[in-house]
């Protein structure tokens, strides 16, 4: 007769993982590409919010959303609060849609990346058109494919945390 093994399912600390990826984020924002390159950057630090909001609410909520914002705002020199003001509507909205099932899916989970960066870059542009910033149309584009083609890689680095 076997025996069950007893295991100790102690729950992991995602805090060194959640400033680890934020970090590597930052330096894969930041990371100097050629004007032509970088317009198909992703949107990493969205991308990675996103992904703790959703698969760790217990660590990760508005406030997190709100603080990796400002902290995008100060690394792209972008006015104070138009990041912080999109990543907190995109996780708030993310969050209640979410609430009632928890059922979260790697295909429920490209959906609502998909729709969140595409929600980021509406934001962005109306903010910046509000401003008077004039950037050109292909670099709201351009990121939010590049991005949903990477959600599947950062999502198989990530998904050990995963709640």
């Amino acid at each position: 007769m076997l025996i069950a093994k007893i295991r100790s399912h102690q729950k992991r600390d995602p805090l060194i993982a959640i400033v680890v990826s934020v970090l590597i984020a930052s330096i894969l924002m930041v990371y100097p590409l050629s004007y032509a390159v970088s317009g198909w950057r992703p949107s990493f630090m969205l991308m990675i919010m996103l992904f703790w909001v959703l698969c760790q609410p217990t660590w990760c909520g508005v406030w997190f959303a709100f603080g990796v914002g400002l902290f995008t705002d100060l690394l792209f020199d972008a006015p104070l609060g138009m990041n912080a003001l999109s990543f907190v509507i995109i996780t708030f909205v993310s969050r209640f849609l979410t609430r009632e099932r928890r059922i979260l899916t790697f295909s429920n989970l490209w959906i609502i990346t998909t729709l969140a960066l595409i929600a980021h870059l509406m934001l962005v542009w109306m903010m910046q058109t509000m401003g008077g910033i004039q950037v050109s149309i292909t670099r709201y584009w351009q990121p939010m494919l590049t991005s949903a083609m990477v959600w599947p890689v950062i999502y198989f680095l990530l998904r050990r945390w995963r709640v």
